[in-house]
């Protein structure tokens, strides 16, 4: 096989990531060359099983480090940045990652010739008072300016088995004799399955989707937070009272733990700051057809899927019965 009828090649920034790695074996499933960018290529060798042999390659990338953004895009004729952080550390901000990562890749993507997919956060907004939003906005902007052919996602809150939320009100149900309901649990949310994430990604790439247009991606139910509480106490078979914690007294605790060093702390105060917002597909990306359901994608339901992974925090794991909680 020559250089030129190679399949394309796509370089998946944060592939390894909890996004990340359903989206490269979306993209593997579909026959394309992947370089997968990560800080910490050494840490990523488990994708090595989810494509052909030699169709999945590694390389070193810091998105705090141009050079290293050039170098990873290098040859690629699609770019995938499925990169985020929900809390700074170091130097690890959210202006350097977010902002500053967003805008480096699209400039690389457009020195290459690379169409480039970005998923970003329903949320995002330039004038956000969260600065996780704020970033994300601004990125969205920086690279549609740069590229105005990429494609962005939004989707709500993400699930799936290596998921940050319903893993952490799971896990945190086995001690904690009671779940915080932060600003009274009211928040609203359209839990998305990380694997129909992915699969939007892979339909970007393949060309199926609007170039310039950004695509919300919800899942079938709209849940509040207590229901999203309620629902892990159930699947996880466990009794825990719900107690409303007001959003200033979450925000006060979060600004505490984020002080205590070598502990990641349960909450910081931008991610109460997000919470004071729902988080769901708006009206217009429903009116366009901006949503899954408007690229036929079936959006998976959260109750088919979260008993698969949350059974390990049950009082006797997968052996629990329907019996009295715990």
């Amino acid at each position: 096989m020559t250089l030129s009828n190679l399949p394309p090649l796509v370089t998946v920034f944060g592939g390894s990531g909890f996004v990340g790695r359903h989206v490269v074996r979306v993209l593997a499933k579909r026959g394309y060359r992947i370089r997968v960018a990560v800080r910490r290529p050494d840490l990523a060798g488990f994708l090595m099983t989810a494509g052909n042999l030699g169709q999945i390659s590694f390389v070193q990338a810091n998105l705090r480090y141009r050079d290293s953004i050039d170098r990873a895009v290098e040859g690629a004729q699609f770019v995938v940045n499925c990169v985020g952080i929900l809390s700074e550390s170091g130097r690890n901000t959210f202006d350097a990652v977010q902002e500053f990562g967003g805008r480096a890749i699209a400039e690389a993507a457009r020195a290459v010739g690379a169409k480039l997919t970005h998923i970003s956060a329903i949320g995002a907004n330039s004038g956000s008072s969260s600065s996780y939003g704020r970033t994300k906005g601004k990125a969205e902007a920086a690279i549609l300016s740069i590229l105005p052919d990429a494609v962005i996602l939004r989707p709500s809150i993400v699930f799936g088995p290596e998921d940050g939320f319903f893993n952490k009100f799971a896990d945190m149900s086995r001690l904690a004799p009671a779940l915080p309901l932060i600003g009274g649990g009211k928040t609203r949310f359209q839990p998305v399955y990380v694997e129909d994430v992915a699969e939007a990604v892979g339909r970007a790439v393949d060309g199926k989707l609007t170039p310039g247009a950004i695509y919300e991606l919800g899942g079938p139910e709209v849940l509040t937070f207590r229901e999203c509480l309620e629902l892990v106490l159930k699947v996880v078979n466990r009794k825990r009272p719900l107690v409303s914690l007001p959003f200033g007294l979450a925000s006060t605790i979060g600004s505490i733990a984020s002080m205590i060093p070598l502990i990641t702390p349960p909450i910081t105060p931008d991610q109460v700051t997000l919470l004071k917002v729902d988080n769901v597909v708006s009206a217009e990306a429903e009116a366009d057809g901006r949503t899954l359901s408007g690229i036929g994608i079936r959006p998976t339901l959260l109750t088919s899927v979260l008993p698969s992974y949350l059974v390990r925090f049950r009082p006797q794991g997968q052996f629990s019965g329907t019996g009295k909680a715990a």
